[in-house]
């Protein structure tokens, strides 16, 4: 495509490049070792071309209702999918038709759910990450750190998931530094059981740079590469 849209996005995106460019010379780490999700909830299925058209194809979404219309849209597309809104157990079915990565399993029901759809509908393992409550607070989900290793447990359980990381939100009240500090500690103990689980979510479009200071391989970033738009209806 060739029209303001993507000429717009083209300009967030080179913007969005460049801060993690600098944040990565600032923490000594290679740029290559981050991976930009583009969160397109809200925006149109003509936009996550235009996306694709600029070399961006890691595709967030975060509520199923709107991402598996658009994945059906887009077949064909040669865009990874990545699901990391709150996932409802009643909605696994769904999303593991379409997603390459789920990055919110943030309790044992969730886990064994999306094992049970990965194995019924899916010809290869479901990627997951376990959400991470920083500050165990129920009511921001994830999962508290004396739940974790159970988790853990239950990803690893079966053959139908395969556990790459973990994903956290840093708590508003929070110094984004503590938030992603604490995160990377137990980022580490995920590691000790499962050594392959490598992939740290973290990151957003206020707070990517100490969230990549602190070993973050892959960002979300929804406003500062999309823009502010109306709600999809």
């Amino acid at each position: 495509m060739s029209d303001s849209r993507t000429e717009e996005i083209a300009a967030r995106l080179a913007a969005v490049r460049g801060r993690i460019a600098a944040a990565c010379t600032a923490a000594g780490r290679d740029p290559g070792g981050v991976t930009l999700v583009a969160v397109t909830k809200t925006y149109p299925a003509a936009d996550v071309r235009r996306l694709a058209d600029l070399g961006v194809l890691d595709i967030g979404e975060n509520r199923d209702q709107e991402a598996a219309p658009k994945a059906a849209e887009l077949t064909g597309l040669p865009v990874r999918w990545h699901f990391v809104g709150q996932l409802q157990r009643n909605k696994a079915r769904s999303v593991v038709r379409y997603a390459d990565l789920v990055h919110s399993v943030d309790g044992e029901p969730l886990a064994e759910a999306l094992a049970r759809a990965a194995e019924r509908y899916r010809d290869r393992p479901l990627d997951v990450l376990v959400q991470l409550s920083l500050d165990d607070d129920p009511e921001r989900g994830g999962v508290p750190e004396p739940s974790l290793e159970r988790v853990v447990e239950a990803i690893l359980a079966g053959s139908s998931l395969r556990l790459r990381g973990v994903m956290a939100i840093a708590p508003l009240t929070w110094n984004p530094d503590t938030a992603f500090t604490r995160l990377a500690e137990l980022a580490a103990r995920v590691r000790a059981a499962a050594p392959d689980a490598t992939v740290v979510s973290a990151g957003m479009s206020d707070d990517l740079e100490p969230a990549i200071a602190h070993g973050a391989t892959h960002v979300r970033i929804g406003s500062a590469l999309l823009g502010k738009r109306a709600h999809l209806r």
